[in-house]
């Protein structure tokens, strides 16, 4: 029963707008909302009045067999697009004539804010899409009358359904189901496909129609999962918060709309995707407004940038909006200086823990985030219980992570982003406890550490549970990573033979370390790794070439000693034990070093000398008042080293020294000595050689804060670069220049010629070059001389006498510059000359002197010097001088070349 409205109401309708959302059921049949007031607003559906249009197809009802799909009537599915197209997203305002007693509503439609914008209903007549039903139409009726005339007119014109043919060829062939969907999207290779949203279910899944084949699909938002509706056992539905909001929030942007979908990938018969509107993409503005989460599963296979959704979820998380409202940041309780900072990296544990130390000199251990190291898995635990486990050794990859960190970051500057606080947990009955661990992403010049870990299979990254928000703040970078090495077979997930690393430990097993003593004697200096350090002068060494674990002491030295547990009870620690340890841990710890074995004590333990990057650790704990010298290194060749550096410790009566009283001496008269020649070698760094056989050379002890100076020099570059060609040369101004390897170096004006042709010198390498000015830079006051002195000192061959003849002159510096150039070597100043110091230089590793080489080779002479205390060098040099003419060596293929009285040319016996 149909019921006519009061004209009261039939006014305050008419005045009724819709600004925000339409959507049409049919060529008839339209839903209006208005618009949202705290939440959305209730819907309203419209059917229009005195017309007709076809019904649009329909799918069998789930569950019962008997139904069948009911196709589209001819034209219906152009009538319903016809209506979409118009009124999707306009403003309209409608009358309502009749609502029946089941309260459906009949009415006029009309495009616009009033009843003078177009009427939708004459509309579809007049386009040949609708019928009218002209058995309810009054003749006093003026809107009915003009229906009747406008279907007439479309009938004359043979328009839509009233066109020749029946319309079956309006008829949409509707896809409900796919029959592989999984092959179905592999088919489209993540092309961007036409698409009408036809339902959304809830905030993130939605039905859409795709064209032209007319698939209905069920399409997941990849990447993310908003607030569902949960169905209940009475079949009700209940939301979760903000549900509706979320549902509300894609509907009133998506909802009939044209997009394109890029379908992505098919996990369990769902096909996941991108929608993409020319206003955007609504996945990233479901996280931003907070009505959706990232959900790992598949944010794997989202084609348009996963660090997107990341960061548009974290800008939801940061404003604490809707799903979000309670939020805790994992860091929130952590001062920024905390939160963010730069460490040195002192120790690698486990191969998924640093021990770094801050630059309040704190130290700290860091766990890198959402990664796990390799481990063992079910019954391997058990096996070989009689023999004792070491897990660096025996776990699977365990060794080959921890090397890749060690010679990665040890000794280097990291930065660390904590992600997160891990609370410590008690003991379970299969899990051990752990203290609280602070979770942190860090990196070494850009390069994430973990995922570079776990990009070489040497980790794996941790799942969490979905709400679940201490995890990396770069955890999709890691699964990628982890899904590169399990594609490739990287490490842990190698389909090869795991490696075995058979490592004999023969700390204190005395019976074996006599039968390998001999081995290392004769070695010389061997490689190891320093694992661990026991105390100042007491540590365990790893022997790669051996395969094996020794303890080590240092010699010629007497360091504080630690407190130790002992049959009688605790040993006290002496004063300055633990800075001993300290400084041995800060100096070797993780390090690859030298060692050179002398012999071992009745516990089997080795004694020798360490040497990290040509320093002495023995003369190094010395020179630092943390030991004493002990008698027996008077036989050893740092004797003397040591004594110097022990003698002026005590002097300045620094940390071991401090109460140090020194005892009268009597008085006793000398008989004067001829002076002896001074030998104090020091480690150098040779960077340049010239033609003249100078050449030029960095201190080793100096060269950390080199390198600090040019990395900080560098980055300010970087942030500020010069202005090219701003710089006006002068000579002997001290400048910055961009070297052939596009670095900048600092430099000292020689000689300008022109704007092109500007000399200059690389004052801490020493070598020489012509640039142009746009290649030069003022040099910052903050890395001048001041700070740091240049680093490059200029020295010559000492007791050497280089040949006149330029072919015999080119070997010799070929020949020095391929033994020593770019290479740590050992010097020793001689005597002074008159440009530069005259040194003797030994090579580093076999202490050989580099100029005495050069004589017994026969490419340059012997310079004599006259001075008493050099006389014994000096007859070394002539006797390996003779040897050569003897073998007639080079220079002296000929004989001796050189005449009684040959000043003139350039030479003197």
């Amino acid at each position: 029963r149909k019921s006519r409205i009061s004209n009261v109401e039939s006014d305050f309708l008419r005045r009724f707008i819709l600004f925000s959302f339409i959507q049409v059921l049919s060529g008839c049949a339209i839903i209006v909302r208005g618009q949202p007031r705290g939440g959305p607003p209730p819907e309203r559906q419209i059917n229009l009045s005195n017309m007709r249009a076809g019904a649009i197809a329909r799918r069998a009802a789930q569950g019962q067999p008997d139904t069948k799909d009911t196709p589209d009537e001819p034209w219906a599915f152009q009538a319903r697009e016809f209506l979409r197209k118009k009124l999707i997203g306009k403003e309209v305002c409608f009358t309502v004539e009749i609502r029946t007693s089941l309260g459906r509503e009949y009415g006029m439609v009309y495009l616009g804010k009033d009843t003078t914008g177009e009427n939708i209903a004459e509309s579809l007549v007049n386009e040949g899409l609708a019928t009218v039903r002209r058995e309810g139409i009054r003749g006093n009726n003026p809107d009915q009358a003009r229906l009747c005339e406008l279907e007439d007119q479309a009938k004359s014109s043979k328009k839509g359904m009233w066109s020749e043919g029946g319309g079956t060829h309006t008829i949409r062939d509707l896809k409900y189901t796919i029959e592989n969907p999984r092959n179905f999207v592999d088919s489209l290779h993540q092309k961007p496909i036409n698409a009408i949203i036809e339902h959304v279910r809830d905030g993130s899944v939605v039905r859409a129609l795709l064209l032209p084949d007319y698939y209905l699909v069920t399409v997941m938002l990849s990447g993310v999962k908003c607030p569902t509706f949960k169905r209940e056992a009475d079949g009700t539905e209940t939301p979760e918060p903000f549900a509706a909001e979320a549902k509300f929030f894609t509907e009133s942007r998506l909802l009939q709309r044209d997009v394109q979908i890029i379908l992505e990938s098919c996990h369990n018969q769902v096909i996941l995707g991108t929608i993409l509107h020319p206003n955007g993409n609504i996945t990233e503005l479901l996280l931003k407004e907070g009505f959706a989460r990232c959900v790992d599963w598949s944010m794997a296979v989202y084609t348009q940038g996963a660090e997107k959704l990341r960061a548009a979820e974290r800008s939801a998380k940061e404003r604490k909006v809707r799903i979000w409202k309670d939020y805790v940041a994992p860091t929130a309780n952590l001062d920024q200086k905390d939160r963010q900072f730069v460490a040195k990296v002192m120790q690698v544990v486990n191969a998924d823990a640093l021990v770094v130390k801050l630059n309040s000199g704190e130290y700290k251990t860091i766990h890198l985030s959402s990664i796990r190291a390799p481990r063992n898995e079910g019954e391997e635990k058990n096996k070989d219980k009689d023999k004792r486990f070491r897990p660096l050794y025996d776990i699977p990859y365990m060794f080959e992570a921890r090397e890749f960190l060690r010679k990665k970051l040890i000794g280097k500057k990291v930065s660390a982003t904590v992600d997160y606080i891990r609370a410590a947990t008690g003991p379970g009955e299969s899990t051990p406890a752990f203290a609280e661990r602070t979770c942190a992403t860090v990196t070494i010049g850009g390069i994430n550490i973990a995922e570079a870990l776990v990009s070489k299979g040497l980790a794996t990254v941790i799942r969490y549970r979905q709400d679940d928000d201490q995890r990396s703040s770069h955890y999709d970078e890691l699964l990628a990573a982890e899904a590169r090495a399990i594609k490739n077979g990287k490490g842990l997930h190698s389909k090869k033979e795991v490696p075995i690393h058979r490592v004999a430990d023969i700390s204190g097993e005395t019976q074996k370390a006599k039968q390998f003593l001999p081995f290392l004697q004769r070695a010389g200096r061997s490689e190891a790794v320093v694992e661990y350090v026991f105390s100042g002068s007491r540590l365990k060494l790893y022997m790669p070439k051996e395969t094996c674990l020794i303890t080590f002491l240092l010699a010629g030295i007497e360091c504080p000693r630690s407190s130790r547990n002992l049959p009688g009870g605790v040993q006290v620690a002496e004063p300055f034990s633990d800075e001993a340890m300290l400084f041995t841990k800060e100096l070797v710890l993780q390090r690859e070093v030298e060692v050179e074995v002398e012999s071992m004590d009745k516990a089997g333990n080795f004694i020798g000398w360490l040497h990290i990057e040509g320093v002495n650790l023995s003369v190094a704990l010395v020179e630092n008042a943390l030991s004493k010298v002990h008698f027996t290194a008077e036989r050893s060749p740092y004797y003397k080293a040591l004594v110097s550096v022990e003698e002026a410790c005590r002097q300045r009566k620094e940390k071991i020294w401090a109460n140090y009283e020194e005892k009268p001496v009597e008085e006793v008269v000398h008989v004067s000595e001829e002076k002896e020649r001074v030998t104090n070698y020091r480690p150098v760094y040779v960077t340049e050689i010239a033609d003249t056989l100078h050449f030029y050379a960095q201190d080793v002890e100096t060269g950390a804060q080199l390198e600090s100076l040019m990395e900080a020099m560098r980055a300010e570059i970087a942030t500020h670069p010069p202005v090219e060609g701003s710089y006006s040369a002068r000579r002997g101004d001290y400048c910055l220049a961009k070297f052939a390897d596009g670095e900048w170096y600092r430099a000292r004006v020689e000689k300008v010629e022109s704007q092109a042709k500007v000399h200059v010198f690389y004052i801490d390498y020493g070598n020489r070059e012509v640039v142009s000015t746009s290649r030069l830079a003022v040099m910052p006051p903050a890395f001048s001389t001041r700070t740091l002195p240049a680093q490059a000192t200029e020295y010559t061959f000492a007791f050497i006498q280089v040949p006149q003849d330029e072919d015999a002159r080119a070997d010799v510096v070929d020949c020095v510059v391929r033994d020593i150039q770019n290479s740590q070597c050992l010097l020793n100043v001689e005597y002074a000359g008159a440009t530069c110091p005259h040194v003797t230089i030994q090579f580093g590793d076999t202490k050989d002197d580099v100029g005495l080489g050069l004589v017994k080779e026969g490419l340059v002479m012997v310079d004599v010097r006259k001075e008493k205390h050099l006389q014994k060098i000096v007859t070394e040099y002539l006797n390996s001088q003779e040897s050569a003419k003897s073998a007639r060596l080079n220079i002296w293929r000929y004989g001796d070349f050189r005449a009684d009285d040959a000043d003139e040319f350039g030479y003197r016996r």
